[in-house]
């Protein structure tokens, strides 16, 4: 991994701050190549409220062969406070991707990624920190608007969303933005919210969702992952 971005011990106003700054350097460029090596990320609190553990799953494309399996146990040092939860959760996930001996092409993490008040969510956070693709596939929305989505699988509608949000104007999209895509993983299913992490498109970003989807709503690397840390909870 290369050099870290920032500390993670920060005020929340300074947090705010710096996911102000750090949005500005999310990458929208398409995927040169298609991947590989898909790792999903996911993590889940203890009964306790004290740690967290994280769990990083690599998968192979096409046919969605595990490869490989970590985990990270911390103790949570950042407190809940939403629009912040990648400080309290993101260093754990870096602690599993760490533990990986596969290099993985792209990351799709439970959560969102510009799909965020400052444009800034987990996914676009641990893109910029690992410096690699990274993809937001979130149960639910946080911020914006959509219309209808077609029932069928692989239909998906886009998510937009006005600039004006948080405490200040200084954000990299115009009103009304295209912040991610509402997607369709099957049919006559509630459909999951996909958005850019960092170095792909929405377009790259939908095609892997929906590539590694199988016969669930999440895609396979995050359900797994998902699975994993349920277990350790």
């Amino acid at each position: 991994m290369k050099t870290p971005l920032h500390n993670w011990n920060l005020p929340p106003k300074e947090a705010i701050e710096l996911q102000i700054k750090l949005a500005d350097k999310v990458s929208f460029t398409p995927l040169r190549k298609a991947p590989e090596f898909i790792a999903g990320l996911d993590c889940a609190f203890s009964r306790n409220g004290r740690y967290i553990t994280a769990a990083a799953v690599v998968l192979r494309l096409p046919d969605l062969q595990l490869i490989e399996t970590s985990a990270a146990r911390q103790e949570i040092r950042f407190p809940y406070i939403p629009g912040l939860l990648s400080f309290r959760e993101a260093p754990a996930c870096i602690a599993a991707v760490e533990k990986l001996k596969n290099n993985p092409d792209v990351f799709i993490i439970d959560g969102q990624g510009i799909a965020h008040p400052r444009r800034l969510g987990i996914a676009s956070h641990l893109g910029l920190f690992l410096d690699k693709p990274a993809i937001g596939c979130a149960k639910s929305r946080l911020v914006g608007e959509f219309t209808a989505v077609p029932v069928e699988k692989g239909g998906w509608s886009p998510l937009t969303d006005s600039a004006h949000r948080g405490p200040t104007d200084q954000l990299p999209f115009t009103a009304h933005q295209t912040i991610g895509a509402v997607v369709r993983t099957r049919t006559n299913v509630k459909p999951v919210f996909v958005s850019v992490g960092h170095k792909c498109t929405l377009d790259d970003a939908v095609r892997i969702v929906l590539a590694c989807t199988t016969r669930y709503r999440l895609p396979e690397p995050t359900r797994l992952a998902h699975q994993i840390v349920s277990r350790c909870r």
